[in-house]
């Protein structure tokens, strides 16, 4: 049985993701959301989808990526 990393549950059904050599588990997608995806550097939400990068900057949408002045920035369709 493992322990979630994020909320301490122990579960018999944890799952590990490895990212840039590390290993972390997680009882569920919700708690690997938290310790994983990047936020939104304008509204704050996590990004769990395609998202918009510029210089290393992460935004959810092209919308958030233009209200901090990058008007090149366009959503994935």
């Amino acid at each position: 049985m493992g322990t979630c990393i994020i909320c301490h549950n122990r579960y018999d059904k944890t799952f590990e993701i490895m990212q840039a050599g590390r290993v972390y588990t997680f009882d569920c997608f919700e708690c690997a959301i938290q310790a994983l995806a990047p936020t939104c550097l304008h509204c704050g939400c996590r990004i769990i989808g395609h998202g918009v990068e510029h210089d290393d900057k992460f935004f959810c949408c092209a919308h958030c990526a233009h209200s901090e002045g990058i008007p090149e920035a366009r959503d994935r369709v």
